[in-house]
């Protein structure tokens, strides 16, 4: 979930195709834009280089080339998908005393919830960013954003969007249906936000891809009001264009969180790989991240980030309720798919 607003960089989308040849001995699957060596200097400084990298535009296209027996060590992925690369075999626990950081990871988001039911450490949170509503506040008055209802009033209809991804969708129409977790829903309440979802979709110009379409489609006039990254807001303003972000509607927002896993058949450096993460938790990494619109997961990197700047980045602290995107089962996620990709095509 989780790109920076680089994914939509002409360069980047060729870049993503290819693998950055760096040291030879780590190789690292992860989105484009996280390969910045601002984000591991500690790696450089240790080992003279950057890792190798190969890039990928979602997740299921990550696990399918692991699957498949694509060589690499470390692969990034976002919290809801930690079931399926546990249960799957391709990813093996992290040795937390190797990793000094440990102890400074914020607990929210190494908690419980990220590893129940799977017991050892696979998952090690690195990134984690808001969805909330961005808008256009020439044109639309905050009262009409302090309710989700925003995106099925008629009053919009065709200068709505959204993300073209299942976890936001639902994470949206979850909480627009009233649930604020989504770790154990009931069917009645996973219909609710279908039917909501289903309601939503007339009013929809268009489902975004990457925060580089969204930016263009708000600047332009296009669409007025999207359920967004936070990452949108820094880059709109940067650009002098018009735009504001509500994560105080009245039935929340939703919290993504991404991170790192070691991958069981990776033929690279085992040491590198632990020099590698310890370089991306380090406090060093929390300043460049949040320059990209993202919030860091150690603790101690981001006590230095002043209120001010969590809320240009759009992460400010709120009082609004928050549904954490944490791992749900695989059958939720597909089943959440599929309704979805229905949805979107008018079922």
């Amino acid at each position: 979930m989780k790109l920076s607003t680089l994914l939509g960089s002409v360069s980047v989308c060729l870049a993503a195709s290819l693998a950055a040849a760096q040291d030879s001995e780590l190789t690292i699957l992860d989105y484009a834009g996280f390969e910045l060596p601002e984000y591991h200097p500690a790696y450089i400084e240790a080992h003279g280089d950057s890792p190798s990298y190969s890039f990928f535009s979602d997740e299921e296209e990550a696990f399918q080339k692991v699957v498949a027996g694509f060589n690499a060590d470390v692969s990034q992925i976002c919290a809801g998908s930690v079931t399926k690369w546990v249960e799957s075999g391709i990813i093996e626990p992290w040795d937390i005393d190797r990793i000094p950081a440990y102890g400074d990871l914020d607990a929210a988001l190494t908690g419980q919830d990220v590893t129940e039911g799977i017991g050892d450490v696979y998952f090690l949170p690195h990134n984690f960013g808001a969805t909330a509503i961005a808008y256009n506040p020439e044109e639309v008055p905050a009262e009409d954003v302090s309710t989700l209802d925003v995106f099925t009033n008629p009053k919009y209809a065709g200068r709505v969007t959204m993300p073209d991804n299942t976890d936001d969708a639902f994470a949206l129409a979850y909480l627009a249906t009233g649930v604020t977790d989504w770790a154990d829903v009931s069917d009645a309440e996973f219909e609710a936000a279908a039917n909501w979802l289903r309601e939503v979709h007339p009013n929809i110009r268009t489902y975004w891809a990457d925060p580089a379409e969204l930016t263009q489609l708000m600047s332009t006039g296009e669409v007025l009001i999207s359920w967004a990254w936070n990452e949108t807001l820094p880059t709109m303003v940067d650009e002098g264009r018009p735009i504001a972000y509500e994560r105080e509607p009245v039935e929340g927002s939703s919290l993504w969180l991404c991170g790192y896993v070691n991958l069981a058949d990776g033929g690279g450096s085992e040491d590198k790989a632990y020099d590698f993460i310890n370089a991306m938790l380090d406090p060093v990494a929390a300043g460049p991240l949040m320059e990209a619109g993202f919030g860091h997961a150690n603790t101690v990197g981001m006590a230095d980030m002043s209120t001010e700047v969590l809320e240009a980045a759009g992460l400010g602290p709120i009082d609004a309720p928050v549904l954490a995107q944490l791992p749900i089962s695989i059958e939720q996620r597909e089943l959440q798919a599929e309704t979805f990709e229905m949805i979107k095509s008018g079922f």
